[in-house]
């Protein structure tokens, strides 16, 4: 199998982690193409995403997803991609839900098998932890890293992850803090639900708290005090869960007003404990950059928040330039595939031995 390490530039990277099938081409980190196929509307009415249905969305849909990928990627490029352009192919081997990711390695292994080359297996977090570092089609990227800068500080805030974490090199990464319970992304759908935002709830909570009054209800900022470098969310979770029984106890049901109101409060209350913890993260150690991704970024509120921070530490800090690279993508996988291909990190087991890994640790990778 070819394997070319500081020569390999253009990459496909697939991700089926979840209840998105995505498919991603870059040219070492500027993305070629992207393409996301939702399955939302799939899992809207069970008020979650149900694997055995993801499994079959994904096999559904990933022939067709890769098709697209490589058309839109030969547009932008203005020659032809095809199996034969790629340099090699990235995948998530995890975390994600096991039926599901299932499905990405199992065409990875297809392509690579088929066309002779080299697979790349990569863990979804490094692919969100990364995602700032992709470039636009005019090779303009929020930040390139180089050796002077490290170490550098990371921010994981996704729907299963809540996590700061220190890289001291490409694949090198420390967990300096992590949840103790819910993921800050999985508290936003969570409490999403309980004022009636159904299902995915995440996105509209963030848009109905800017109608809201932050200060109209007084919930706890979680873990207020507390020495340890640790996130949860629980107890927030049942503060809003008793106020919405009692007014609905009392009235019936929520009014609009008091939806928007108690949206904005939560999330005001979520991200003064995110900040406080990144305080507490930045007061051990001094770093000149800080580098967000995951899903919760995706919220301005939550940006600001975070940048309020850095500007407090003399601190850079990094966003993907996209909104689409905040969620699940194939891009940003391709892109933490092309830093393990300078490192050289293709896959060289038998290819049996590359199964998918649905609790793998980013901390795992410099093990």
């Amino acid at each position: 199998m070819r394997i070319k390490s500081e020569n390999t530039k253009i990459i496909m990277g697939i991700d089926t982690s979840c209840d998105e099938t995505s498919v991603g081409i870059v040219c070492g980190t500027k993305i070629l193409s992207n393409i996301v196929s939702s399955q939302v509307e799939l899992h809207r009415k069970w008020g979650g995403v149900v694997p055995g249905i993801a499994r079959r969305a994904h096999k559904d849909m990933i022939d067709n997803v890769v098709k697209e990928a490589l058309k839109r990627a030969s547009i932008n490029y203005k020659q032809d991609i095809t199996y034969g352009s790629l340099d090699a192919i990235a995948v998530t081997q995890g975390p994600g839900l096991a039926i599901a990711l299932e499905v990405g390695i199992t065409k990875a292994k297809e392509i690579s098998l088929e066309n002779n080359i080299p697979l790349i297996a990569v863990n979804h977090m490094e692919g969100h932890l990364l995602s700032s570092l992709a470039a636009n089609l005019n090779d303009e990227a929020p930040l390139v890293l180089t050796e002077k800068d490290f170490p550098v500080i990371g921010f994981l805030i996704s729907g299963k992850h809540t996590q700061i974490l220190e890289m001291n090199n490409f694949g090198e990464y420390q967990i300096i803090g992590d949840t103790l319970d819910d993921a800050v992304g999985e508290a936003y759908d969570k409490v999403a639900r309980m004022i009636g935002l159904g299902y995915p709830g995440g996105r509209v909570l963030t848009e109905f708290a800017k109608k809201g009054n932050p200060d109209a209800f007084d919930f706890p900022i979680p873990l207020k005090g507390d020495p340890r470098l640790s996130f949860s969310f629980s107890g927030l979770k049942t503060a809003v869960f008793y106020t919405v029984k009692k007014i609905e106890e009392e009235h019936s049901s929520l009014t609009q007003t008091q939806v928007y109101d108690i949206a904005a409060s939560f999330e005001k209350s979520a991200i003064l404990h995110l900040q406080d913890k990144l305080r507490k993260a930045l007061e051990s150690k001094s770093y000149s950059k800080l580098l967000v991704g995951g899903g919760v970024g995706a919220s301005p509120k939550v940006r600001a928040g975070l940048r309020e921070v850095a500007k407090e530490y003399d601190l850079e800090i990094f966003f993907p330039f996209d909104k689409r690279l905040y969620g699940d993508n194939g891009a940003m996988i391709a892109i933490a595939g092309y830093y393990k291909a300078l490192r050289g990190e293709f896959w060289q087991d038998s290819f049996d031995a590359l199964d998918r890994v649905p609790r793998l640790s980013l901390q795992k990778i410099e093990e």
